[in-house]
């Protein structure tokens, strides 16, 4: 049976959904490489999507970043613009907005600098990743999946209800307490991670596409694409 994960940042560090056959189970880990191995106990997966962006820019924004948004209507804030590399490596949040406006004509919100520890982390454990390793983002993945762009944020009873509703129509039943009891995972998280991992199981069937197809390519070499 083909073994897929999908890997969501949270609190704890990384949770992950495992859908392996009809079975459905979660992970939490302080580390993506821990969680990894938590996920390789039962078997190989054949593919790994993360909710994080995968290759850095160089000079300017991402086409899959400017794709995404354009898929999820009205919830295009939830994607934000991937800072170039030079920015992330900038040692303060002002250094960084100097830096990334020179090169992208854009600033550089806190929150997005905030996130270098795990973009970086992330990056680093891509390369030596032994399967395939793809980027998504959950909000264009449950506007797939729900066949038009989602309304409701997943912050609330009904958008958490509805996103949950339709991962259970597509076999992911989000039920129970998943192996996640006491840790500190969101609802919004799991949520996330399952949508990943119903993108996840796409890729491994050859039924996934690619925002833009074909990928962008940057000076770190990794095709740069959110897949749904």
């Amino acid at each position: 049976m083909t073994r897929v994960l999908g890997v969501d940042a949270c609190k704890a560090g990384w949770v992950g959904v495992l859908l392996d056959g009809g079975s459905v189970r979660a992970f939490v880990a302080s580390t993506i490489d821990l969680l990894i191995a938590q996920a390789e106990e039962g078997g190989p997966l054949a593919v790994v999507a993360v909710d994080m962006p995968i290759g850095l820019p160089d000079k300017a924004p991402r086409q899959a970043d400017l794709l995404a948004r354009s898929a999820i209507g009205r919830l295009s804030s939830s994607v934000f613009t991937t800072p170039v590399r030079a920015a992330l490596l900038a040692p303060t949040h002002r250094d960084a907005v100097v830096i990334n406006r020179e090169l992208t004509g854009q600033g550089l919100s806190i929150q997005a600098y905030g996130l270098r520890g795990k973009l970086f982390e992330v990056d680093q454990w891509v390369k030596r990743a032994g399967t395939l390793v793809v980027e998504v983002h959950p909000e264009v993945s449950f506007a797939q999946l729900a066949g038009a762009p989602l309304t409701v944020r997943k912050s609330t009873w009904a958008g958490a209800e509805r996103r949950r509703a339709l991962l259970a129509g597509a076999g992911i039943a989000l039920t129970g307490e998943l192996g996640l009891a006491g840790a500190a995972v969101g609802v919004d998280d799991v949520l996330d991670a399952g949508a990943a991992a119903w993108s996840a199981r796409r890729v491994a069937r050859g039924e996934a596409v690619s925002l833009p197809n074909p990928p962008e390519t940057f000076a770190d070499g990794w095709p740069a694409a959110i897949w749904v």
